[in-house]
């Protein structure tokens, strides 16, 4: 918990700030080259959508047993920063041996190992946001963080585009070239970004405000609190979210969608600047509103947005429609991911924490690996529209789910 007197930056804690840019730096780095890898796979090494979709799926799903072995340690040690560290170092370790790939079981290892080392982090970092917010700010800070994440994604898809503007002009297809110049522009970020981490960036020692060394420190460490810690209502939000992310497959189908309705590879880019930019403007804001008018409600109102916009992306046949598809997917995103992340907080003690977010990010993570199946074999088997009509009609499942089963305080 955010302690009283700390000075805050921009509104939010010191550590908050100094997270947010951490998520900024990797981000810029994982979207310069990881948004265009499911390109790179296509066009470069000749691989089909059901790969591909399986390469996500397994890179995604797999890892989300880190995230929720992570959260859980976490909350055992009673620290969060080692675990953090160790996520995005590890990932930034990976990214360089994609720049020697040449075929998709190298791509599927670095992936993996990339994914792995964001399912070490994403609990433990998301705890430590949560451990350093007081509780009528959760949503704010959280609203905050996304919106630096997206932020990072703004500046690194941008950059890409350059970089392959410079290399390729604006063909079609990506080329060898382009992504190797992509894979080395991108690693300097993510070290500077492990480095923050490193320096800037402190542990919270929860529990350890009470100097005087009373017997009443040690007794919310009992095994007691575990029974009431992952209630009814948590549980169901978990199945809630696994309904809707069986919908909600990798967005690499987003850019093989843009490419298939005849964008080239600077403008699939500059498509995904719009979106990330859209999103880094309305996470802070539904942050905000959430801490006000309850979360569930926005969540309602951005998985709404989500199914039209996947909706509209079946149907879509022109290049003007994809833009104002993209920029609603990115509203979907900036109202709903902070505000989601904030709910579980609400819905679990303090205590806790690092393990609900453990299983919160492993339910979505494995939940992504049948999603990204699916949607593979619906765009090779049936139509690429097929794949976005399910996940509309999923999200609509997810939303009656929430809307009936899942109270607020």
């Amino acid at each position: 918990m955010e302690q009283e007197g700390e000075k805050k930056i921009i509104g939010v804690s010191r550590n908050v700030f100094f997270l947010g840019w951490v998520s900024l730096l990797t981000d810029m780095s994982s979207e310069m080259i990881f948004n265009v890898l499911p390109l790179f796979l296509l066009n470069v090494l000749k691989v089909g959508t059901p790969i591909i979709g399986l390469i996500e799926g397994i890179a995604e799903g797999t890892a989300s047993l880190f995230r929720l072995i992570s959260g859980w340690l976490s909350d055992r040690l009673g620290r969060r920063k080692g675990l953090t560290v160790f996520g995005y170092a590890l990932s930034t370790v990976s990214k360089p041996f994609l720049y020697i790939a040449s075929s998709w079981g190298v791509v599927l290892a670095v992936r993996f190992t990339d994914r792995v080392g964001k399912g070490v982090r994403d609990a433990p970092r998301d705890a430590l946001v949560a451990d350093s917010t007081s509780d009528s700010e959760r949503g704010r800070s959280f609203g905050f963080h996304r919106g630096m994440d997206t932020a990072g994604a703004v500046l690194g898809i941008a950059l890409a585009a350059l970089v392959v503007y410079l290399v390729e002009r604006e063909a079609l297809q990506l080329t060898w070239h382009a992504f190797r110049a992509l894979v080395l522009s991108g690693i300097g970020p993510a070290v500077l970004a492990v480095l923050i981490l490193l320096f800037f960036v402190r542990e919270k020692k929860r529990g350890a405000q009470r100097k005087p060394g009373e017997p009443a420190a040690p007794q919310p460490v009992r095994e007691a609190p575990a029974k009431t810690a992952l209630d009814r209502r948590f549980k169901l939000f978990l199945l809630i979210m696994v309904l809707f992310t069986l919908g909600n497959s990798s967005d690499a189908f987003l850019i093989l969608r843009a490419q298939n309705l005849g964008f080239s590879v600077f403008w699939v880019l500059i498509l995904f600047v719009a979106f990330n930019l859209v999103y880094a403007l309305a996470a802070m804001p539904a942050g905000v509103v959430s801490d006000r008018l309850g979360r569930k409600r926005v969540i309602v109102v951005g998985w709404t947005i989500y199914a039209l916009s996947y909706l509209g992306l079946g149907l879509a046949s022109a290049k003007w429609q994809v833009w104002l598809l993209f920029a609603l997917y990115g509203l979907y995103y900036g109202i709903s991911e902070g505000v989601t992340r904030a709910f579980v907080a609400d819905l679990v003690p303090v205590e806790r924490r690092g393990t609900a977010y453990g299983w919160y990010h492993a339910a979505v993570g494995i939940s992504l690996l049948p999603a990204s199946v699916i949607a593979g074999l619906l765009w090779q088997y049936i139509s690429p529209a097929a794949t976005f009509y399910f996940g509309a009609g999923m999200a609509g499942v997810a939303m009656l789910g929430l809307l009936l089963f899942v109270k607020e305080k």
